[in-house]
């Protein structure tokens, strides 16, 4: 029998994630929480072996959370599930020690199987997650953006123009077209919008 803990602020979720685990014989839902901090607390409590972990919540996200369990009790095994797949989600929640990372489309079959898996002490990922993680890791390594070239984009996603942006931070015009310039090479992008999608997609830049 496989202990569950279910992770996610919308108690819909939690609701309809307990009703399908509970119709399989092999797992066993031990509990839920509605935040990070109160996942932590709940798996020092229930000791489940796999925990169903949302990512963004109120209360302590689900990165955190997961260290923090994983730190405490490193034979559970957190699986991520998740509506967001960007590249700086998915790092940081390997990075933490997940051991699954799962989009919330998941199949009941597959995300049964994952559960299964995880369980067993393998890694599971959603296809696009795993496509993404190798896409990233063959991918030559990206020049980093100087300090500056950062400042600017940061006010370029905050809808500043050029002109703007020179003023806020006392340089030319010029100056500032540069710096963007240099960081659309850095970051392979031909494009303002682009160059902030992009850059926030890996963790450069504060969302």
């Amino acid at each position: 029998m496989i202990k569950v803990l279910i992770v996610d602020d919308h108690p819909v979720v939690r609701e309809g994630l307990r009703g399908m685990l509970d119709a399989d014989p092999g797992i066993h839902v031990v509990g839920e929480a509605g935040s990070g901090d109160e996942a932590v607390v709940r798996a020092r409590e229930l000791l489940p072996d796999v925990i169903l972990m949302d990512l963004r919540m109120p209360g302590g996200d689900g990165v955190s959370a997961t260290g923090r369990i994983l730190a405490d009790r490193p034979e559970s095994r957190v699986v991520v599930l998740t509506t967001y797949e960007t590249d700086q989600d998915i790092v940081r929640a390997v990075e933490a020690g997940a051991a699954g990372y799962l989009l919330k489309d998941t199949s009941r079959a597959d995300l049964l199987n994952a559960i299964a898996a995880a369980a067993r002490g393998e890694t599971v990922l959603s296809p696009t997650v795993a496509t993404r993680l190798v896409t990233r890791m063959r991918a030559p390594a990206v020049e980093a953006l100087s300090p500056r070239e950062t400042e600017v984009l940061s006010l370029v996603a905050k809808g500043l123009t050029n002109g703007e942006i020179g003023r806020r931070l006392f340089i030319s015009e010029t100056t500032v077209k540069t710096h963007l310039l240099r960081a659309f090479a850095k970051l392979g992008v031909s494009d303002r919008t682009a160059a902030v999608t992009t850059a926030m997609d890996r963790g450069l830049l504060d969302t």
